[in-house]
């Protein structure tokens, strides 16, 4: 029983992050409300939400961000390759690291 509604649970929020990111540039305040609801979802039901699914939350105020709408994106200059995201709701600014491919050596 509490494994299919975690499925199904899992399964809505990423129908409603989906929808979320395709309604964006439409209907901006609809993404908001389908993003908020995903999050509401996953605390009810006390699932972790998955990475692909969190990445679109400010890590601050917690809002839907979309890149170029509300957002914007950077690449960092400093040695330790990241990308450098600022909410333009909170102005909250985060990175998160490139991690360096192996070099193949003959």
């Amino acid at each position: 029983m509490k494994s299919t509604l975690r499925k199904i649970a899992l399964e809505r929020m990423h129908i409603l992050i989906n929808s979320a990111v395709s309604n964006t540039k439409t209907n901006p305040d609809l993404s908001q409300r389908q993003a908020y609801l995903a999050r509401i979802i996953s605390m009810k039901y006390k699932i972790p939400m998955p990475y692909e699914l969190r990445i679109v939350f400010c890590k601050k105020c917690k809002s839907f961000i979309t890149p170029g709408k509300n957002s914007r994106i950077r690449l960092g200059r400093t040695p330790v390759k990241s990308i450098r995201i600022s909410c333009n709701l909170c102005g909250h600014t985060y990175r998160k690291i490139i991690p360096k491919s192996p070099s193949i050596v003959l």
